[in-house]
């Protein structure tokens, strides 16, 4: 007997049709084709794998496109994203910030040379070269200090330093080797001062110059040009300072003759307004030559 196929006369088992479609083999001799059957359950099974296979790689495929339409939607401009371009393209590498860990760029430090002293020039005759008389030390016609003018009289130079001095200021220049001597006399309302400038090779002596000075140490007036001679018998105020390579001197009194008392306050106003005036003429002096070396 042969499964899979019914009695003579009757329409074959279809596997592919519901039970409901089959044909009645409920009577009779009519058996089942059993293994026709399980191969048919088979195919089946096989086709619905196949289905579910196919049907998930579509799926996949789909949410795959919606990812990639997503993304290009972001990447595109939509008038919101402020990195984007027109062509929603990434921007190109000149827009895009550079490394900021980068080292900065150095450069070699530099500094500015020191100022030269002024002092460094005042203080050797090797460096102190320039022109030098007593109308360069004290030029002008007049001196004005304050609210009191002082009228510039006779002036006088001279290499041999103790024809200009008295006492005991010719030893003391002479001895500490000074070369020249500049004298120059102002003179206001019957005061006169003569100042004297003593110059040396170096500070050093014109420093020790200073200190051997004494209250006997005075250089000698210097009347003219209207200037009465003064100081030369009556009772005058003296002063002794240096500074640099120069030492200077006034000898201030009255034309009149008249001595100088404590209480000649105007002797002494005349004298150190002169003082004050010689010192800072030769710092000038000091001050020009640094600033000329600098500029050089």
């Amino acid at each position: 007997m042969s499964y899979g196929q019914g009695g003579q006369g009757e329409p074959p088992w279809d596997p592919w049709k519901p039970g409901s479609q089959q044909p009645d083999w409920g009577s009779g001799n009519r058996t089942p084709d059993w293994a026709a059957l399980a191969e048919a359950s088979e195919t089946r099974n096989r086709r619905r794998r196949l289905l579910v296979i196919g049907g998930s790689a579509i799926a996949t495929l789909a949410v795959g496109a919606a990812v990639a339409v997503a993304v290009v939607s972001a990447n595109g401009d939509n008038g919101n994203n402020a990195a984007s371009n027109q062509s929603g393209k990434v921007p190109g590498t000149t827009a895009i910030p550079s490394d900021t860990t980068a080292p900065a760029p150095s450069f070699a430090p530099t500094s500015a040379p020191p100022p030269l002293d002024p002092m460094d020039f005042i203080s050797s005759a090797k460096k102190d070269t320039a022109p030098l008389s007593p109308d360069i030390l004290f030029p002008g016609s007049q001196l004005t200090v304050g609210d009191r003018v002082y009228r510039k009289g006779p002036t006088a130079s001279t290499t041999k330093c103790a024809t200009g001095v008295q006492r005991t200021l010719p030893k003391v220049l002479t001895d500490n080797g000074c070369t020249r001597l500049l004298r120059v006399t102002y003179s206001k309302d019957g005061v006169a001062v003569t100042v004297g400038v003593a110059v040396f090779d170096t500070k050093a002596q014109a420093d020790k110059a200073k200190a051997q000075a004494d209250s006997k140490s005075i250089i000698t007036s210097l009347p003219g040009q209207g200037v009465a001679t003064f100081c030369r018998t009556a009772v005058c105020r003296s002063t002794t300072n240096s500074y640099g390579r120069y030492a200077y001197f006034t000898l201030a009194g009255f034309t009149n003759g008249k001595d100088v008392t404590t209480k000649s306050a105007e002797v002494f106003t005349t004298g150190d307004d002169l003082a004050e005036f010689a010192f800072r003429q030769i710092r000038r002096r000091g001050e020009a030559q640094a600033s000329s070396a600098a500029n050089r």
